[in-house]
């Protein structure tokens, strides 16, 4: 069972390579769509990649619930437990 403290730095590693800006530092708190500027590819693109990495399928129903990288390993935390 991963907690959210496991699951937030590698979701930061995985999510700066998709930032937009290179000098933007991904925190818990980012937005991925205002600040990492996803679009529907792009996202579809990071949970593929975010899939694989958890072993996890993440339902696009949950999608809409998830505005911040803290929302995203939340979620994360409950599907992978």
């Amino acid at each position: 069972m991963k907690e959210q403290r496991e699951i937030l730095p590698v979701l930061i590693e995985i999510l700066q390579s998709y930032a937009q800006d290179p000098g933007l530092v991904v925190t818990e708190e980012t937005s991925l769509t205002a600040d990492l500027e996803l679009d529907s590819v792009k996202l579809l693109d990071l949970m593929m990649e975010i899939e694989d990495r958890f072993d996890v399928s993440i339902p696009m129903n949950l999608l809409p619930d998830i505005h911040t990288v803290g929302d995203l390993a939340k979620k994360l935390e409950e599907l992978v437990s």
